[in-house]
C-alpha cells in the first residue's frame, strides 16, 4: 500500500515571488506540503509569471489578503523590506501562525520580529543557502533546495514546536537543516558569503574596462556573483556592517602579506600562503 505524507500546512503565504520565493512555491507544490500557496508582490508581472509557472495558486498585491488565515508566512524579499513587513503585518496574522524569512542577515531581522510580532504568532528565522546571481521568478526551480543547507536561528523566545515544524518544512524541500544563533549566523555568513560578494564587486571594479575583452574562464568563475543585485547587497552590507568590516580587514591583511612576499621576492612565504589557501579550497570540494 502506498502511504502519502499528510500536508503540513493548509495555507502558505510567500511574500516576494522572485527566485527564492518562486522556488519555495514550486517545491511546496511538488511535495504537496500545502493545500494553498498565495504569493504577494508589488509587481503584477511577477505574480502573473509565478501563476504561469505553477509556483502559486493565487497572487495578490495586498498584504492583508495574502497572509489572511495563513498557517505559514515566508518573507522572501530584501532584508530591509523584511524588517518593514515584520513591523506592519502583525494585525493581519491568525493565532499560532508561523512566520519565517529567508534573509541573508539575521540579528536585526530577529530583533525586529520579536519586538513587533504579537505574542500569539510564532517567528523562527531561516536562511536557505541556495540561489544564484540570477533574479526573478523566471529562474525559479523546484529542486533549488535539494542537497542544500538551511540555517535556522532560534532564540530563547522561540516556540520549540514551531521550530520543529519549520525544520520539517525545510527538510521536506530537500535541505539539511542546521541551527545557529542569530549572532553566530551573521558572523559566519560575513566570511563565507558577504565577503566573497564584496570582494567580487571590488575585483571587477579594479579591472580597467578595456582589459575585459581578454578575460577568460578564471575571471568569469571568480566574479560570477558580481552580477548579483547591487541594491540587495547594499542592504545586506549595511545590516551586517560590523562583521563584514571585520572580514574585509582580515582579507586586506592577507592581501598585504601576499603583496609583501611579492615585493620582497620571498618565494617561500608566497608558496606557504598559496598552499594554505589551496588546502582549504580542496577541502571545500567542487560543488
Amino acid at each position: 500500500m502506498i502511504s502519502f505524507r499528510p500536508q503540513q500546512f493548509r495555507k502558505i503565504a510567500i511574500i516576494g515571488v522572485g527566485l527564492l520565493g518562486g522556488s519555495i512555491g514550486l517545491a511546496v507544490k511538488k511535495q504537496k506540503i500545502a493545500s494553498e500557496v498565495v504569493g504577494l508582490s508589488q509587481h503584477q508581472a511577477s505574480l502573473d509569471a509565478a501563476l504561469s509557472l505553477g509556483a502559486i495558486d493565487q497572487g495578490t498585491q495586498d498584504l492583508k489578503q495574502a497572509v489572511a488565515h495563513a498557517d505559514l508566512v515566508i518573507l522572501s524579499t530584501p532584508v530591509n523590506i523584511i524588517q518593514g513587513m515584520l513591523s506592519n503585518m502583525g494585525p493581519f496574522l491568525k493565532r499560532h501562525c508561523i512566520v519565517t524569512d529567508v534573509g541573508s542577515t539575521k540579528s536585526s531581522i530577529v530583533s525586529t520580529a520579536e519586538k513587533h510580532l504579537p505574542d500569539f504568532v510564532y517567528y523562527v528565522g531561516s536562511h536557505p543557502l541556495a540561489g544564484s546571481e540570477k533574479r526573478g521568478v523566471e529562474s525559479a526551480r523546484p529542486d533549488l533546495f535539494e542537497q542544500s543547507i538551511c540555517l535556522v536561528t532560534p532564540t530563547e523566545e522561540t516556540n520549540r514546536q514551531a521550530l520543529e515544524r519549520l525544520k520539517s518544512f525545510w527538510t521536506s524541500l530537500g535541505a539539511q537543516v542546521k541551527t545557529l544563533s542569530p549572532q553566530e549566523h551573521d558572523n559566519i555568513l560575513a566570511t563565507i558569503s558577504h565577503l566573497p560578494h564584496v570582494a567580487a564587486y571590488a575585483l571587477m571594479d579594479s579591472i580597467p574596462k578595456e582589459h575585459l575583452s581578454y578575460a577568460a574562464g578564471g575571471l568569469k568563475d571568480l566574479t560570477r556573483i558580481a552580477s548579483s543585485s547591487p541594491q540587495m547587497w547594499n542592504d545586506i552590507c549595511m545590516n551586517n556592517s560590523k562583521n563584514i568590516i571585520k572580514a574585509i580587514d582580515e582579507m586586506v591583511e592577507k592581501l598585504g602579506l601576499v603583496r609583501k612576499s611579492i615585493s620582497t621576492n620571498d618565494h617561500k612565504s608566497l608558496i606557504t600562503q598559496f598552499t594554505s589557501a589551496k588546502t582549504k579550497r580542496d577541502e571545500l570540494g567542487a560543488s
